[in-house]
């Protein structure tokens, strides 16, 4: 049981920290910079958590159970892949191409403006990006839910799957040090699946609370300052791109994937 209890410990703490570093946060500034409600931005955030467990949880248990090893270029291929994704979030939110997408798939919504004292609404199938900041005296109201709506439902399909789909790339050049820290700390097959599961509630959580954080800033500035919410904006789309840049960089000349001569220390 102080085994077990350690491992739950260990991993919990290290999952909250996991999602902390800064490829993570970056990616998940980008996504919720468009979010204009604490809610929602705390559900990217779970979102996020789920993805990235799948991938952590299906390498790790092929790590943990079958001994699973991972070569240098390997381990280094799946970190390049969060290097690309960021280059790409960053192209999409500054190039305004995450805007055509969002008006393609996201959920429906009206605007309800009022004008002399009246009011009209109108409606768009769009959420709003960074070419469109609704003004004062206008309020937005998605079509197609209630006031009961869960937060899925506001999120709409395309919202809620650009978390899950940042977490698995993430989750997969993770998963790797996750688990070769499992076998290195916690002794004993069970107490390294506890700590597993324990570090993917972790991550989680970790991930809620960073992206309620990270999204405050937006929320308050969409509602109030539509010049400084779409300065942020296009603030998280130039440190996405940076980043992701200088992590293929780093990885492909520094850590010798580009030249044949691959170091990788997952840990």
């Amino acid at each position: 049981m102080p085994v077990f209890l350690s491992a739950a410990l260990l991993g919990f703490v290290l999952g909250m920290r996991h999602a902390t570093d800064a490829d993570h946060v970056v990616a998940i500034s980008t996504i919720v910079s468009r979010q204009r409600s604490f809610v929602g931005a705390s559900a990217i955030g779970v979102l996020w958590g789920v993805g990235h467990t799948v991938t952590v949880t299906f390498v790790g248990l092929l790590i943990v159970i079958f001994g699973l090893v991972i070569p240098p270029a390997v381990g280094l291929t799946l970190e390049l892949l969060v290097g690309l994704m960021l280059v790409l979030l960053g192209v999409l939110t500054l190039t305004g191409a995450m805007g055509r997408l969002v008006d393609r798939f996201g959920p429906p919504h009206r605007h309800v403006h009022a004008h002399d004292g009246g009011t009209h609404t109108h409606a768009h199938d769009h959420a709003h990006e960074i070419e469109e900041i609704a003004g004062e005296g206008d309020r937005v109201e998605l079509t197609g839910t209630g006031e009961g709506a869960g937060v899925m439902a506001r999120l709409g399909a395309f919202h809620a799957l650009r978390p899950i789909a940042v977490g698995l790339v993430h989750g997969l050049a993770g998963s790797a040090a996750v688990a070769l820290l499992v076998l290195a700390a916690v002794p004993g097959t069970l107490g390294q699946l506890v700590y597993l599961a324990v570090f993917n509630l972790g991550v989680m959580a970790g991930m809620g609370i960073v992206t309620t954080l990270i999204g405050l800033p937006f929320v308050f500035a969409s509602d109030r300052f539509g010049s400084f919410h779409r300065a942020l904006v296009v603030v998280s789309g130039l440190v996405s791109l940076a980043l992701g840049l200088l992590l293929i960089y780093q990885i492909g000349f520094v850590d010798g994937l580009f030249t044949g001569d691959p170091v990788w220390d997952p840990i």
